[in-house]
Formats: C-alpha cells, sequence, structure tokens
C-alpha cells in the first residue's frame, strides 16, 4: 500500500496519507478536512541494507532522500 503526499486546494496544508487500494478520491485534508486535494509527484526510495536508494540510483546511509550533503 503506497503512501502519497498530497497538497489541500483549500488551505495550503501539504501531508501525507496511506492510500488502500489506490482509492485516492477518499482523501480529505487533515488540517481542515476538506475533500479538494491534490496528489503531488514524489520521489520514490527504497531501503537496501541500511542505505536508501532513489529511483534515480543515489543512495545515503543518513538520510530517506539521498540528497544531503554527505550523499554519495
Amino acid at each position: 500500500m503506497p503512501i502519497f503526499e498530497f497538497q489541500c486546494e483549500e488551505c495550503g496544508e501539504i501531508f501525507e496519507e496511506l492510500v488502500f487500494g489506490g482509492n485516492v478520491k477518499e482523501v480529505i485534508c487533515k488540517k481542515c478536512k476538506s475533500p479538494k486535494v491534490k496528489k503531488l509527484i514524489s520521489q520514490v526510495a527504497f531501503r537496501s541494507g541500511n542505505k536508501f536508494v532513489s529511483a534515480s540510483g543515489s543512495s545515503c546511509s543518513t538520510c530517506k532522500a539521498g540528497t544531503c550533503s554527505s550523499c554519495n
């Protein structure tokens, strides 16, 4: 079950939501409870041992994003 990142079109809040069965139509804003949310495009990362590897192939042992100053 994927975790998606959303942004509320009413209040601007950005939040993550675990979506069961890909049903993003049931997602509401955690802050203002508005159903007007849009799914954001997020970077994907996979864990490989004690490192996180992004879809682009970069890896880092100190952060999840693979973009900190100590990566690669």
